[in-house]
């Protein structure tokens, strides 16, 4: 069967510029409802990911989200997330985006159409067979992106696709294939719409649930987020006093000195910090 860019397909919409402000805002919001489903009918896939990259990461693997434009934007902002929400360093999730930073806020003209640049991007974080590389590509045919997953295939470096297209190349690049099928965007074409929506949703999956397997959180609670302004201070000494019973200043002084919550708990209740 041939390969169909669902994505890319036109709109089941038209004459956009002649609806009003809350026309466009229903029609949107009717869209969006159907990337949860979407979302849902992939999690088999996105299962099958995070029970291959815990016992990875465990052996000191990490995650590369790598991709172009809107794809590519996403996993790096996924990969942001991670210190200051979970305290892990920087280095544990990292989003490559094909024009380097720049990218971020300027399109790079052509930087998507390199096959090689990929993986040459990730050989400058020493990739090797301990960690994974999930490729982002709404359309599922953007060279970057596939180069690199082949490459990394090659070499025997677990590799996934998030894509929006079903059967799409990147998903033959990849060792796991998510395609979460949202349907044509509103505005045809524009994958920062449903497509994108439905990225964030998966990475924030993949992330949060590999997080919670690799110890990050107790309960439901952000024990070891990064105490970076006073409404986070606030909200880890409030986790001190519920857990240990503690007057709030005498919590909120345990936190400071040590930290995190963990830690925090760890030395009152007298074991050892694991980290």
């Amino acid at each position: 069967m041939a390969f169909v860019k669902i994505s890319e397909q036109s709109s089941l919409y038209n004459d956009l510029e002649k609806k009003s402000v809350g026309e466009i805002l229903h029609d949107i919001n009717t869209e969006d409802k159907k990337v949860a489903l979407a979302v849902e009918n992939a999690l088999p896939a996105v299962e099958k990911l995070v029970s291959e990259i815990v016992p990875r990461m465990k052996r000191g693997g990490r995650i590369f989200y790598i991709g172009a434009g809107t794809s590519g934007r996403l996993g790096v902002l996924d990969a942001s997330e991670i210190p200051p929400t979970f305290g892990m360093d920087p280095s544990w999730v990292i989003g490559l985006i094909a024009g380097g930073d720049t990218a971020l806020r300027n399109p790079v003209e052509n930087a998507e159409d390199d096959t090689e640049q990929g993986w040459k991007d990730l050989q400058e974080f020493g990739i090797n067979d301990k960690d994974t590389v999930i490729g982002i590509a709404a359309s599922g045919t953007t060279p970057y992106v596939i180069g690199a997953l082949e490459t990394c295939r090659r070499n025997g470096i677990l590799t996934a696709a998030i894509t929006s297209n079903p059967d799409a190349p990147v998903s033959n690049a990849a060792d796991i294939a998510i395609e979460m099928i949202v349907g044509p965007e509103y505005v045809t074409g524009s994958s920062r719409m449903k497509s994108g929506t439905g990225q964030k949703m998966i990475c924030n999956m993949i992330t949060t649930s590999v997080m919670i397997k690799m110890g990050r959180v107790k309960g439901n609670k952000m024990v070891n987020m990064q105490l970076s302004n006073a409404k986070l201070v606030d909200r880890g000494t409030r986790m001190i006093v519920e857990e240990l019973a503690l007057p709030y200043d005498e919590a909120k002084r345990l936190l400071l000195m040590h930290g995190s919550v963990k830690r925090a708990v760890d030395v009152f209740r007298g074991i050892e910090p694991e980290d």
